[in-house]
């Protein structure tokens, strides 16, 4: 079956918000599926209703996804607007787009001269890092983390995202000078949200996508490029992909087809470097070597 076959809703836009006046959340039974954080703790229970999903963000708001991407969102008493905006952004829309048979990975996304560069991984591999320093020097930010693709023909274009970056405070004080402006902190992480385009240039047009790199653990002794075998990289899409529900076979049908598509198109890579903040030139160096740029100053 072909992606173009299947029976694909007529689509509202997700990105536009209806919202509620804060309430006390009502009851609801075991989640259809979860989410956690690395601990094992809950960070979303997605449970199925009449129309839909209800994406519970525990202590802090619920959000309603209807089967045409329409979202709604229940926010708790005490939550503020710049968290409700945050978790519809990063969390709600991306699972909305996924629902809706686009191709959305957890990734980041920078632009060389060639086209999009993907930076694939799980949290903790140091894709904002690695993303905001390349958005630094010479490479546009596309995304932070939620890579939303347009396969279209031969090609995959990588869509813009939010213009900011989310960074660890030691990622922070190594990369971004002191003047810096901070976006309003979130409750529930210690990350810092920044989004300057003084300091971190936008790129606010489609990309074709040039190439996708895993980011490995770390354990490299030098900056390592190589080619992923083609069950290795479908594997490795499959894994990243943002699934409101994995249950859901029309979704999965689409999803193994449009990874089939980025594996058949030859962009997937492993990337590994010491991770090392002064190593970074030299990831630099290595990717623009790697796409067909002469390296020179930044």
């Amino acid at each position: 079956m072909r992606l173009d076959d299947l029976d694909i809703p007529k689509r509202s836009n997700p990105r536009h918000l209806r919202m509620f006046p804060a309430t006390t959340p009502i009851e609801l039974g075991k989640p259809h599926s979860r989410w956690e954080l690395p601990d094992g703790a809950s960070w979303c229970d997605i449970h199925k209703i009449e129309h839909g999903y209800r994406m519970r963000f525990p202590e802090m708001a619920d959000f309603t996804v209807s089967h045409d991407g329409a979202v709604t969102c229940y926010p708790v008493p005490g939550t503020d607007r710049y968290t409700l905006e945050h978790l519809h952004q990063n969390q709600v829309i991306p699972a909305a787009l996924s629902m809706l048979h686009h191709g959305v990975f957890h990734a980041g996304a920078v632009v060389a001269e060639q086209g999009a560069l993907a930076l694939v991984g799980v949290s903790g591999r140091g894709k904002s890092t690695l993303a905001t320093y390349l958005a630094m020097h010479g490479f546009p930010l596309l995304s932070d983390d939620g890579l939303e693709l347009d396969l279209n023909g031969t090609n995959a274009y990588v869509q813009p995202a939010h213009p900011s970056v989310r960074l660890w405070q030691d990622s922070r004080k190594a990369l971004l000078p002191a003047h810096a402006q901070r976006a309003p902190a979130l409750p529930y992480t210690v990350k810092e949200r920044f989004r300057d385009p003084g300091l971190l240039p936008h790129a606010s047009e489609p990309q074709v996508l040039r190439a996708a790199y895993f980011l490995g653990t770390g354990s490299a002794l030098s900056v390592r490029i190589e080619p992923m075998p083609a069950h290795e990289a479908h594997m490795a899409w499959v894994k990243h992909a943002f699934l409101m529900d994995p249950h859901d076979q029309g979704r999965m049908r689409s999803l193994f087809e449009q990874v089939a598509k980025l594996v058949g198109m030859g962009v997937s890579y492993r990337l590994d470097y010491p991770r090392r903040y002064d190593i970074l030139p030299a990831v630099r160096e290595a990717l623009l070597a790697h796409n067909g740029t002469p390296a020179g100053p930044d």
